[in-house]
């Protein structure tokens, strides 16, 4: 028994021996492991570094590489607008004929031709035609136009005896209506936009049109019955207005008058703020303003749809000597004059003008 102990604890000794000299070399290798573990650590966390700076290069190269193309893009989508700005700028020129040349630089004197009607009304030529005669809407609402033979029989003082009445079968709104080749062109009392052309001699309705935009807010604040202001130049029938959506500032449309149908539409600078009346001639917009109290009338807007006048360079223009309002002043073309209504005066002022720059 005392053998086998001694064997036992022999063996029990070199098992003890063994297994420290196995847990040293475990021990060892695992030192390895946990050096080579470093080694990796270390590897794996510059492989990381280089793929975040290659990640940065390639955010940065790519958004560099965007912001060209960006700039490309944008630079073609300029060019483009500017090409057809060109385009729309040449068709607009050959449409409204670019022999018109001249532009307003002074009014020069007033004749005040006669006292008739009420406070609101207008009073015109045909441009269009060769006769003398004269036409005479009074009001801001009627239905009946007087037509007089020349501007003699006119300034008579009963006026009513030797002109021709005409009935319209519909009332006009405002001050803002034109006669153009015979036709009448006004805005229907009750529309909101409707334009109407009325044969004069037939005494019919040749056409109707709706403007767009048109007929929400009076055109000029110090005119408030006038929802649409129609005017004639050398080039035809223009329709003057304002929207909600510019900020009160007018808004002018070109009118093929034969067909009744838009031709082009200019959103302008000049706003209806203090605005009595307004006129177009040569392809430009003349505003005239005023106080709300009457005073000196003055134009101090001009808009030129061809951008042929630098209108920041016109002066302040104001109507001569007399004090008070205009509810409608319109350009006759064939005399280069102004037919104006002024609390309840019928006036002509005649224009001095030049050569556009």
């Amino acid at each position: 028994l005392k053998k086998r102990l001694e064997k036992c604890n022999q063996d029990m000794l070199d098992y003890v021996e063994e297994f420290r000299d196995f847990s040293k070399i475990v021990l060892s290798r695992l030192a390895g492991l946990n050096n080579y573990k470093a080694e990796v650590k270390s590897e794996v966390e510059n492989l990381l570094t280089r793929i975040e700076r290659a990640q940065r290069d390639i955010d940065y190269f790519g958004s560099v590489t965007d912001s060209v193309t960006c700039v490309e893009v944008h630079e073609d989508m300029v060019k483009q607008q500017l090409l057809e700005k060109a385009e729309e700028k040449k068709k607009l020129k050959l449409m409204l004929n670019a022999s018109c040349d001249h532009m307003l630089a002074g009014i020069k004197s007033l004749k005040i031709v006669k006292k008739t009607g009420d406070k609101h009304g207008s009073w015109m030529k045909d441009p269009g035609k060769k006769h003398t005669k004269i036409y005479l809407l009074n009001g801001s609402v009627n239905n009946v136009i007087f037509e007089f033979a020349n501007m003699m029989i006119f300034m008579e003082s009963n006026h009513t005896l030797k002109a021709r009445r005409v009935t319209l079968p519909f009332p006009w709104q405002g001050t803002g209506h034109i006669i153009y080749q015979g036709f009448l062109f006004y805005h229907r009392y009750g529309s909101l936009n409707e334009i109407i052309k009325f044969n004069i001699q037939k005494r019919n309705i040749a056409d109707q049109m709706l403007l767009p935009g048109a007929g929400r807010t009076p055109v000029y604040q110090l005119s408030p019955s006038t929802k649409i202001d129609l005017a004639i130049d050398e080039h035809g029938l223009w329709a003057i207005h304002a929207e909600p959506e510019t900020g009160g500032n007018l808004v002018i449309t070109k009118i093929n008058h034969r067909t009744m149908a838009v031709q082009h539409t200019w959103d302008t600078s000049c706003n209806s703020k203090y605005a009595e009346a307004a006129f177009m001639a040569c392809n430009t917009l003349y505003v005239v303003y005023n106080f709300p109290s009457g005073g000196t009338s003055r134009i101090q807007c001009v808009y030129d749809v061809l951008d042929a006048v630098n209108t920041y360079e016109i002066p302040v223009l104001h109507f001569p000597k007399r004090q008070g309002s205009h509810s409608t002043i319109h350009y006759n073309p064939k005399e280069r004059q102004l037919f104006a209504w002024g609390d309840g005066s019928q006036i002509i002022y005649k224009l001095h003008t030049k050569q556009k720059v």
